[in-house]
């Protein structure tokens, strides 16, 4: 078991209450309005976590639609299979590597914070292009720093969060951070490379930002 699976498996529960917390669907909403997606599409979250973002993906894509969830922690698999809104028919959980996806040909890929957490994210997102159909969606939702000099308060506490979430490594509280905005980074221009019709837009006072862009 790898550090990631570890930690995120310890805090599964913990993870899937900060997932559902007051504010954060309204990310959910705009996120899904990135992809684009229409009835009967086909949707993959890579590193879906507890599933908070099913209920959204299934409104949009309707009954003929699928969601499918690819996770590598069983723990978190788990959590969202109890969960009667991010369960049904059209909804398919799969364990298995995000930075290798067993899905091919869907319409539309979306990543909500995990890119940084990636040995090679730039890898990792032309996986996730190369499983899209051409004309399809991907998108990437990521917490960074706020670059409003108010929000320098916040910004420690965005080095805090990068730095449990990194658990089992033994950085500095700015190596981690530096780290994860590296990757965070690296994610972003390999999508930009790989995709057209490109938006970016940012959310909660710039502590979070979302790219997403068209298969060619």
């Amino acid at each position: 078991m790898t550090d990631a699976q570890s930690f995120y498996g310890r805090w599964a529960a913990v993870y899937d209450r900060l997932a559902s917390a007051p504010g954060v669907s309204s990310w959910r909403e705009r996120t899904a309005d990135a992809l684009a997606l229409s009835p009967g599409d086909t949707v993959v979250e890579m590193g879906c976590g507890t599933g908070a973002n099913v209920p959204v993906l299934r409104e949009h894509v309707g009954p003929a639609g699928r969601v499918i969830g690819v996770d590598v922690t069983r723990e978190m698999l788990d959590r969202a299979r109890e969960r009667p809104a991010r369960t049904g028919e059209s909804v398919h959980y799969v364990r298995a590597d995000a930075a290798r996806p067993p899905v091919r040909d869907v319409d539309a890929v979306l990543a909500t914070f995990v890119a940084g957490i990636f040995e090679d994210p730039a890898a990792a997102v032309d996986a996730w292009c190369d499983s899209v159909r051409p004309g399809g969606r991907v998108a990437l939702l990521n917490f960074q720093r706020s670059p409003s000099a108010l929000a320098a308060p916040l910004n420690v506490a965005f080095e805090g969060f990068v730095r449990l979430s990194a658990s089992g490594t033994r950085l500095s509280r700015q190596s981690h951070a530096s780290a994860f905005e590296r990757r965070v980074a690296a994610a972003r221009e390999r999508l930009t490379d790989r995709t057209t019709e490109r938006r970016y837009e940012t959310m909660a006072g710039g502590f979070v930002g979302l790219l997403s862009g068209t298969i060619a």
